[in-house]
């Protein structure tokens, strides 16, 4: 008996080392990865601000009456571009992590969902750019992943605090054509919903080019909204979008709302 209790003991022992094992190696193996991605946008934002502060060239401002056309680009984001054409500009909230390229694929919207700006695999993804969004728009809607070690777009969640906010009230967002600064007007929690329901679905309001819909949106965005910040939105100006997950309920999303600074 004193043999099998032995031998009993033994083979528990050798499972929890192996089942500690597997454990630290794919925590390990998780950390590198993590590691590893990041240190891809890093090197990516090194070589952004490698290039200085460099004069956009004298162009006219995208115009609701004009949607989509195409304008001279700049040279900031040109190496990065002729690397990979799918980039389409540069989204970031300075004092937090949130520093990244933004791609846009029409034909393939989620593209860059788990995919490096190099097209290798990767967990946390691009930020993106909606499908349904072009230039001049009117409301470029960006989706991020809500990573939990606080990259990508996990930082927007923290806009639900409104101290948050009022130290971090203006997001830049540049595209090809020129650089953005935008005032934060409005953070709230959301969710994707079933087809056919009804609700306040953001995500659907991808062009404002008409006033009808630029209002709907605004007075959406606004009922919406965790606190009050006094900035309003007038049809002609730009928006901006951020989305990301949030497990407040299934198919949450987190999503702060910002107008252009002119």
């Amino acid at each position: 008996m004193r043999g099998h209790k032995k031998l009993w003991l033994s083979l528990a022992f050798s499972a929890f080392l192996i089942l500690f094992c597997a454990g630290a190696y794919m925590a390990s193996s998780q950390l590198l990865r993590e590691h590893r991605e990041e240190a891809a946008f890093e090197e990516l934002i090194e070589r952004v601000e490698a290039q200085g502060e460099i004069n956009y060239p004298e162009i006219d401002e995208p115009s609701l009456d004009a949607p989509g056309v195409t304008q001279q680009k700049f040279t900031k984001y040109d190496a990065l571009w002729e690397e990979n054409h799918d980039l389409f500009g540069w989204v970031e909230i300075e004092g937090t992590k949130l520093n990244y390229p933004v791609m846009h694929t029409p034909q393939d919207p989620e593209r860059y969902l788990h995919r490096a700006f190099d097209g290798s695999y990767a967990v946390s993804g691009v930020p993106f750019l909606d499908g349904g969004c072009f230039e001049g728009c009117g409301n470029y809607i960006l989706y991020g992943h809500h990573m939990k070690n606080g990259t990508m777009f996990a930082t927007i969640t923290d806009y639900k605090s409104e101290d948050f906010w009022r130290e971090h009230p203006r997001i830049k967002f540049d595209t090809l054509t020129r650089p953005g600064e935008y005032e934060v007007m409005a953070a709230f929690y959301a969710q994707v919903l079933p087809e056919g329901s009804e609700g306040f679905k953001y995500y659907e309001y991808q062009d404002l080019t008409e006033e009808p819909s630029f209002r709907e949106y605004v007075e959406g965005v606004t009922a919406a909204a965790l606190y009050p910040t006094g900035v309003e939105a007038e049809f002609g100006d730009e928006l901006l979008t951020l989305s990301t997950c949030s497990y407040h309920q299934d198919e949450g999303r987190f999503v702060i709302v910002a107008v252009r600074v002119k």
